[in-house]
């Protein structure tokens, strides 16, 4: 069994690929690297065969998206950790030390990851991941250095070491043992959250996630979805909800969902007066799609809060993100 292994999820992605794995292969010698092609349709997998026979081709038959795709190909990797590094991302010199040395020296820690930055803007965070991810008391998640549209400019604010509540999809460690121990990501998911959800069952069992300032890495961010798509708006906000009802207490559930649907239609209405009408429109699909799993979601619950009836609230915001952001206009929140 390797040490490390480098597994990026690619869809369709060869020109990303073309750009990017060169700088992973070359800044990570240490590790085996693998790409996971999640059925593309593109030249993926002859870009990989031909100009990468070094890097290990896993070739899925069709696109089961983040989660799926993940689950698949890491139960075909043998490895004390895996880096989950998105196909848009570009790695720099020492960029894994830091992250397997808090893995080496604390067992406690389940998955860390490094500082996030922009590929676009180098001296800005990115959107997917910062300085470390956080959640506030109605779960809505963000990160140190990215409230909502708001990027902080990296000044050394974040280069400390820390818990955190969730570690980004976008580029994470994690031992091999806590990512199976979940069965991996709820494929339910298919993409975006999964990784929070994932964390929040860490924490449930006790693991600790990390954020490591000593390293970092540029990401494009939206590389194979815009931001404001309205399919990515659905899964947002599809996500968000299912993760509460999986993971609020019994006393938390009667006045923090309802709080969280009606902050989801305001949304909407907002979506609307922006004459962004498909995105108003995914938010009313998203509650739709979760009033119709609702008997597998609370099954799911149940099973989990049976095992794990307590979770750590010592990296959650006590406050309400939206309300601090919008009408107090903080852009800046401290945990």
């Amino acid at each position: 069994m390797t040490n490390i292994a480098v597994v990026i999820l690619n869809y369709n992605g060869a020109a990303l690929l073309e750009r990017f794995l060169p700088t992973v292969i070359q800044y990570s010698s240490e590790a085996d690297i693998v790409v996971a092609d999640n059925g593309s349709t593109d030249h993926s997998c002859e870009t990989i065969r031909t100009s990468f026979p070094g890097v290990r081709l896993i070739a899925l038959e069709k696109n089961y998206g983040f989660c799926g795709g993940y689950n698949r190909a890491l139960s075909q990797v043998e490895a004390r950790y895996y880096v989950l590094l998105n196909s848009d991302v570009e790695v720099t010199p020492g960029w894994l030390s830091p992250l397997s040395r808090l893995l080496d020296s604390h067992p406690e820690i389940a998955a860390v990851q490094p500082k996030i930055l922009s590929v676009d803007r180098p001296t800005h965070f990115e959107y997917a991941g910062a300085g470390g991810g956080m959640i506030d008391a109605f779960g809505y998640p963000f990160c140190r250095g990215r409230l909502f549209d708001y990027v902080e400019r990296d000044e050394g604010q974040y280069n400390d070491e820390r818990p955190v509540f969730w570690t980004s999809g976008a580029c994470m460690m994690i031992r091999s043992e806590a990512f199976h121990a979940f069965n991996g990501f709820d494929e339910r998911f298919f993409a975006h959250m999964e990784e929070i959800d994932l964390c929040w069952k860490l924490n449930r069992s006790g693991r600790q996630l990390y954020y490591t300032g000593k390293s970092h890495v540029f990401h494009i961010g939206a590389g194979t979805l815009a931001y404001h798509h309205p399919r990515k708006t659905y899964l947002n906000f599809r996500n968000g909800l299912m993760m509460l009802i999986k993971h609020l207490g019994s006393g938390e559930m009667i006045f923090k969902l309802p709080v969280r649907v009606l902050l989801d239609w305001v949304a909407s209405l907002a979506f609307v007066l922006k004459g962004e009408g498909a995105n108003a429109l995914s938010v009313l699909r998203a509650h739709a799609s979760v009033a119709n799993d609702i008997r597998r979601l609370l099954h799911q619950r149940k099973t989990l809060l049976a095992k794990y009836p307590r979770y750590s609230r010592a990296n959650i915001y006590r406050g309400l993100v939206v309300f601090d952001y919008y009408l107090r206009r903080n852009r800046r929140i401290n945990v």
